[in-house]
């Protein structure tokens, strides 16, 4: 059995691709939180946090655990 923790796009948290939810589940966190940061580091980047979204979301695999 494999217990190991790894970085995927959430299927349940999702909002958009699922990048903050996965973020927030790999973290132990509350997505929301992770959202709410990540887009105060986008305004003050001048973007550069969607741009950093984008390619989280092509380069994160997404969760495949089925839920329910």
């Amino acid at each position: 059995m494999n217990n190991e923790k790894k970085l995927m796009r959430s299927r349940v948290n999702r909002m958009l691709c699922g990048v903050c939810g996965g973020i927030g589940e790999y973290l132990n966190i509350d997505p929301t939180l992770v959202r709410l940061i990540w887009a105060l580091c986008s305004l003050a980047s001048v973007g550069m946090g969607f741009l950093l979204y984008i390619i989280a979301a092509i380069v994160m695999p997404e969760d495949n655990d089925v839920v329910g």
